[in-house]
This record gives structure tokens, sequence and C-alpha cells, in this order.
């Protein structure tokens, strides 16, 4: 059975730490980290992030999470540390738009950021992980893994995929001392969200929290022993009937679909 999960003092790896939650979950969990390794693509924010957080041993490694590279840097930077106890996977990319003209590169991109790049950097980091005493992978996902929304049917899918994953793997660790858990929020004002996207939430009455509202949350959930957590009692509600009643939520969705359309590129 995998080990309790460790609280007070991290030796961390966060992902997509240059955005906006990323950045938030930073600034919480510096406080409670002799290590803190972020990464991400941009340097600048990376670098300006990494000297505001004063309470720990702060690294970075910049770069694309899809190119091999850019996961031997990780992996290199952790060895020369001496090793980590907790992998973040919270870098990702969001398109809203109709599947049947979204460009083929794009769901690419979604699949291979959202999906094919925590998995990787896992299975890299996984034996590192494997020698610290207690250890845990925490996968960010979204409540559009649990519950299809039109305009987002690869990001949805790629975090439906992370989820599945985290679960597979929580599975195939419970005997040994990595943890492997997810957590997914809803809705967020992130500059990730596009302004059709911005709209339409507004449109819709879309709940929304703020990036330190999940961050705050993140590190709740983080010292806590549950293995899944979703942002929001409404959204864990849809997503429970989804589970055992689709149709609901379909109707549900199928009644918006008109204002959906108004703010969807084609």
């Amino acid at each position: 059975m995998a080990a309790a999960h460790k609280t007070g003092v991290y030796r961390a790896v966060l992902t997509g730490a240059s955005g906006g939650i990323g950045a938030a979950i930073a600034k919480r969990l510096a406080p409670q980290c002799a290590l803190l390794i972020l990464v991400g693509r941009q340097r600048t924010a990376l670098e300006a992030l990494a000297e505001s957080l004063r309470a720990c041993d702060v690294q970075i490694v910049c770069g694309d999470l899809c190119e091999q590279h850019t996961l031997s840097a990780i992996a290199a930077t952790v060895r020369a540390a001496g090793g980590i106890d907790l992998l973040v996977n919270n870098a990702g990319v969001s398109s809203f738009h109709a599947f049947e003209t979204q460009d083929p590169a794009d769901i690419r991109t979604q699949i291979e950021t959202n999906l094919l790049a925590p998995m990787l950097l896992t299975r890299e980091l996984l034996p590192l992980l494997g020698t610290a005493p207690a250890a845990q992978v925490v996968n960010i996902g979204s409540v559009f893994g649990s519950l299809g929304f039109p305009g987002f049917a690869a990001y949805g899918a790629a975090k439906a995929g992370l989820a599945g994953f985290s679960q597979a793997l929580r599975r195939e660790c419970a005997d040994s001392t990595v943890a492997v858990r997810h957590f997914s929020p809803r809705a967020t004002r992130t500059a990730i969200n596009s302004a059709a996207v911005n709209a339409m939430n507004r449109e819709l009455r879309t709940a929304e929290d703020t990036p330190d509202a999940v961050a705050d949350a993140f590190m709740a959930f983080l010292s806590g022993t549950s293995a899944t957590h979703t942002l929001g009692t409404a959204e864990r509600f849809f997503v429970l009937v989804n589970k055992l009643v689709p149709g609901i939520p379909d109707k549900a969705i199928r009644k918006q679909l008109l204002q959906i359309r108004k703010y969807l590129p084609r």
C-alpha cells in the first residue's frame, strides 16, 4: 500500500509555474519546501517568480514539456539537487473551438501538453520519487475531464485521459511509497481563457475561481489524504449525475447550445 502522504517540508517539482494557477501554487508551496524546482516556458516570468520566493532553495527549468530534452533537463536537475518527494503536474493549455474545424495541430498540442507530457514526465521521475520514504504525484486536471462541454472536445479528452492515468497509476503504485492523486479545478480566471470564453462564461453565469482560490484549495488537498478532489459543490454534483445519468446533463447543455455557439470559433 502506498505510504501516507507526506506533510511539512517538501522537495518538489512544479510544472506550469509561470502561469496563473502555477504561480499562485508556487507562492504557497515554497514556505513548505526545502527545494522547489519551477518548470515553465517563460524564462522571464520564472526568474521573477523564483526571485520572489526566498523561503527555500528555488531552481528553474525553462522549456517545452513536449520536448524530450526538457524532460531530461528536469530529471538531471532533480538528481543534482538530491531528489524530490513531490511532483505537481500543473502545466496545461486550452483551446475553445468547434471540433470539426479545429486545426489538427491544435488538437495534437492539446493531447501532447495536457496528457502525454505529464505522463512522460511522471515516468521520467518515478524512479527518483520511489526512493523517498513518502512521495506524491499530483496531477492537476479539470472538471471538463469528467463533464464534457461543447468547444472543448480535445481539451476534455486530454483531461479525461489524465484522470484515467492518475487512477491507473495510483493502483499500480499502491504497494510502493508513491501516492498518485488528482485535483480538478473548475472554471478559473486566468490568461489561458480567450476573450470568447470569458464572454461566454459571463452570459452563462458560470461560477469561476481566482488562481489564488484554486491554489488555496490545492494546498488544503495536498495536506489531506483524498485521492481525488473536484472544486465546486455544484460541479461535484453534476460530475456525479454525469456518471450515473448522463442524459440529464446532455439535455441541460443542449439548452445552452445556442448561447455557446455565439462564441464558438469556427
